[in-house]
């Protein structure tokens, strides 16, 4: 049972009746200006426990209680790769941030012949996005009447990703469980016909184990979930029984609600989804509010703009992307090629960045510290103006690698141009395209 804000406060050193621990009342070590406001946060779930150090033993246990994250967080391993998921205290990610991204999965079936060769495609398939390498998360093995511990064995051999073991047979899902052996994977599923055989399984091999109903009945897998528990399963993830749009949305979302706003233990994990063929409908899982999305099968251009969805949606939106400020090398440049200034935004960066390195032709990037803001944005807030853009350019020294002096300015920011002139004698201040596509183009016919 969570504690109020005033029943933390009372275990807080504010209200200990030990001098030595009494004496560090509102110490301010925690970030917050009294012990009051630091128990307030720690029940809204916006501050952790370990913030205080001089919180006494004997209060602890209560406090870690109350000021664990409301849904529980799950781990699955293989070969050296960890995958998180759960450990979320938002509903919306601009309240905070999410913290732990889904695992995106492909699933495959142990009478498909061809098993190990989608799941070898699977751990091969890594794509650039703004400075990250995006890859899938893991293979998903259903038991469909063929050999089902080889079928481990042989996507295990070829993806050194986590697995879903898929079978609600004890017999079988054990036989996976041995081929699995130095792994974590996730066992799939107990019901409320297996439950017990499933969860001895689980407790034996140390794994999560999803539990699932039928057409969305919470009162139904709230108790399925606490009979697991009670039979030594900690971590557990939920499958609700809804396939797709409105109803998932609907019971995912209430599963939310429910471990977040009213700190229901007994649904506080995560959630399994399963998308089939379709990648919207993926997308919706992603963002509302799956811990892992099964698809069907793999497909570069269906998983793609997942990878890229889902980087976007968990990134804090408080902590810009950004790369380093500084003076960037594109296509081995030489004195005489063309200097262009960016803000050190990574999404800005990597596209201006791109459409040069295609074009071909070689250029010198001056990326100047914006904060991590695009350029428009920036600008607008004083972050990138002709004294930040005079004073990169100063600092790096980047005019002794040219044989020129001219710069090229971005096209939404032309308004600048006569302030850098100032800023920097001598220089000339060309404006280039508003848009980074247009830069192969200007820099052919400016500088071709």
């Amino acid at each position: 049972m969570a504690l109020s804000g005033l029943q933390i406060y009372k275990l807080l050193p504010a209200s200990s009746k030990n001098p030595e621990v009494k004496k560090h009342a509102n110490c301010k070590e925690c970030g917050f200006p009294t012990c009051l406001a630091f128990a307030m946060k720690l029940a809204q779930k916006q501050a952790e426990l370990s913030q205080c150090p001089y919180v006494e033993e004997e209060s602890k246990t209560q406090l870690e209680a109350s000021a664990a994250p409301p849904i529980r967080l799950v781990t699955l391993s293989a070969d050296g790769r960890k995958l998180e998921v759960g450990n979320e205290t938002v509903l919306f990610r601009h309240e905070k941030t999410f913290y732990h991204q889904p695992g995106l999965f492909v699933r495959v079936k142990d009478a498909q012949p061809d098993a190990a060769e989608v799941a070898k495609a699977v751990g091969e398939y890594s794509v650039e996005y703004v400075g990250m390498d995006l890859t899938l998360d893991g293979v998903a093995i259903e038991a469909a009447g063929g050999d089902f511990a080889a079928t481990v064995a042989a996507v295990k051999a070829a993806c050194p990703f986590p697995l879903i073991l898929m079978t609600e047979d004890p017999a079988t899902a054990e036989a996976g469980l041995k081929a699995a052996q130095g792994t974590r994977p996730l066992l799939y599923a107990a019901t409320p016909d297996n439950w017990e055989a499933m969860a001895k399984l689980a407790a034996q091999y140390e794994v999560p184990l999803a539990v699932r109903v039928e057409g969305g009945d919470l009162t139904a897998l709230a108790a399925l979930a606490e009979q697991v528990k009670e039979a030594g399963v900690e971590d557990i993830v939920l499958d609700p029984g809804v396939r797709g749009y409105s109803r998932s949305l609907a019971v995912f979302t209430q599963l939310r609600r429910l471990a977040l706003k009213k700190n229901e233990r007994k649904v506080g994990y995560p959630l399994i989804a399963f998308a089939g063929d379709d990648p919207i409908l993926a997308g919706q899982h992603i963002a509302k509010y799956a811990g892992f999305v099964v698809l069907d099968r793999f497909s570069p251009g269906t998983v793609y703009p997942l990878l890229v969805m889902r980087a976007n949606i968990f990134t804090d939106p408080q902590k810009p992307i950004q790369v380093q400020p500084g003076i960037y090398e594109i296509n081995n440049p030489g004195p005489g090629d063309p200097l262009m200034v960016t803000t050190n935004f990574s999404i800005t960066y990597f596209a201006v960045a791109n459409e040069v390195e295609s074009s071909g032709m070689p250029g010198w990037l001056l990326v100047a510290d914006a904060e991590g803001m695009s350029v428009l944005t920036a600008w607008a807030a004083g972050k990138f103006d002709a004294e930040r853009i005079a004073k990169s350019v100063n600092s790096t020294g980047v005019a002794e690698k040219l044989s020129h002096h001219r710069l090229i300015i971005p096209g939404h920011v032309a308004v600048l141009m006569g302030e850098l002139e100032e800023e920097l004698p001598g220089w000339e201040i060309n404006v280039g395209p508003r848009e980074a596509v247009d830069l192969p183009n200007y820099l052919k016919m400016q500088w071709g």
